[in-house]
This record gives C-alpha cells, sequence and structure tokens, in this order.
C-alpha cells in the first residue's frame, strides 16, 4: 500500500514535527488473519474485531514515543467472549512476536461498557521501529491509512 509506504519515510522524520499523526479506519472492511499476519488481542487468542483510532507521538529527538489506543464498543466486551478469559492486558500480535501493554482502561456509560483505552510507551527507537513495523501489518490487514494531524 502507497501510504505505508510513505509512513516508513516519514517515521523517521516524525520527530522533528509536534503535531499528533493519527491513525484512522479506511473504507475497507477487516480481511482474515490468514491474509494478514497482526491482531491485536484483549483476551489472549481472542481477536478484537474493533479497529482503534490509534495517536501517536515521538519525542523531538526520536528517544521516546507513546501510542494511544482508542476502540469504541470493543467485541471484548461482547456476552459470547466473557467465557473465554479476562482482560489482562491489550496485546499486539504478528510475525516477529508480541508486544503488550498493562495500560488498559475501560470507559463506562451508566453503567455499560462504551470503549477502551490503552497506551503503548516505547522507550527507545528500537522499540518504535518495531511498534511501527508492527503497525505497518495490521494497517494493511485493517485497512488504516496514516494521516498526519
Amino acid at each position: 500500500m502507497k501510504i505505508f509506504a510513505l509512513l516508513t519515510l516519514f517515521a523517521p522524520l516524525a520527530a522533528a514535527f509536534a503535531p499528533t499523526p493519527t491513525f484512522s479506519r479506511s473504507t475497507s472492511l477487516r480481511s482474515s488473519m490468514e491474509l494478514y499476519s497482526a491482531a491485536i488481542q484483549f483476551i489472549k487468542g481472542l481477536d478484537e474485531k474493533v479497529v482503534p483510532d490509534i495517536k501517536l507521538t515521538r519525542a523531538r529527538d526520536g528517544s521516546s514515543g507513546t501510542a494511544t489506543f482508542t476502540f469504541m464498543n470493543p467485541n471484548v466486551f461482547d456476552a459470547s467472549t466473557t467465557s473465554q478469559g479476562d482482560v489482562t492486558g491489550m496485546f499486539m500480535v504478528d510475525d516477529e512476536g508480541e508486544m503488550s501493554t498493562m495500560e488498559v482502561n475501560a470507559n463506562f456509560v451508566q453503567g455499560k461498557p462504551q470503549s477502551i483505552e490503552s497506551v503503548v510507551v516505547m522507550k527507545s527507537a528500537a522499540e518504535w521501529d518495531r511498534f511501527m513495523r508492527f503497525m505497518e501489518r495490521y494497517g494493511e490487514a485493517n485497512g488504516l491509512v496514516f494521516t498526519k494531524a
């Protein structure tokens, strides 16, 4: 996808700009995991079907960064998934392995779960690069496009 090719070109330059880039969902539907090799899971082994909004920040010197994921009405809240286990974190799984964060918060409205927000902190340029490789795979699998804010 040409947009993600541009993403890899712009990723090193992101440290020089203050605006927060975001990922948003395009009109294409999610393809099966057999075609792509990246998924997000809140319960290990159960792929999250809802595609999140993702906001990225990065230090000007590239030494650290954060990614904030917001999932509106994720399928992990469905009654059918409660028997599969508890939410223990957010797991980003791809061909290279697994990255995870335990910084996961659910938002409730009138006692009902509405969204999940999770934050991934990258403490080095190597962690940022690994995250961007995951995002490229995840974006291809879910029709995400990169836009500068």
